[in-house]
């Protein structure tokens, strides 16, 4: 977790990329992994989950006094999400760039959510939006760890 300097350009990071329960009752998993693999990013860890309502209500703590909170925890809760950790060169902005802006009627075409999502409510993805958020994020979703 954290960053690496690889060169004066790049930095080595992990990032959490999570596909929600309509990415995954879509068959989108492998057109998501594609895509960042194909970026040339490495998944360094990766699981099939029903995310525990707990660990959801954890990452999403700093928006609990707003009014879609318990709508966003019942989505993530709602059927199977995969959670992956993903390493690279830059990765967390990579990551955030091609996932796209987070609704997806403002998403860019070529953009998982520009080409393949409709509404905010099922925007398909979540993904870290810093060093810090990721730190956090991929010690709740990979207590266990990831391939090193």
């Amino acid at each position: 977790m954290g960053s690496e300097k690889v060169s004066s350009s790049f930095v080595n990071e992990t990032t959490l990329v999570l596909i929600k329960p309509g990415g995954v009752s879509r068959g989108l998993i492998g057109e998501v992994t594609r895509r960042v693999e194909a970026r040339g990013l490495t998944i360094s860890g990766m699981k099939l989950i029903n995310a525990p309502r707990e660990t959801v209500e954890t990452h999403y703590a700093e928006h609990r006094e707003r009014p879609f909170f318990k709508d966003v925890c019942d989505y993530l809760t709602s059927g199977p999400i995969v959670a992956m950790a993903v390493s690279g060169p830059n990765a967390i902005k990579a990551i955030r760039t091609m996932m796209g802006a987070t609704n997806p009627i403002e998403a860019t075409p070529g953009t998982v959510r520009g080409d393949l999502a409709l509404t905010i409510d099922d925007n398909l993805t979540h993904s870290s939006d810093g060093e810090e958020s990721a730190a956090r994020e991929l010690g709740l979703w990979f207590s266990e760890g990831m391939v090193k």
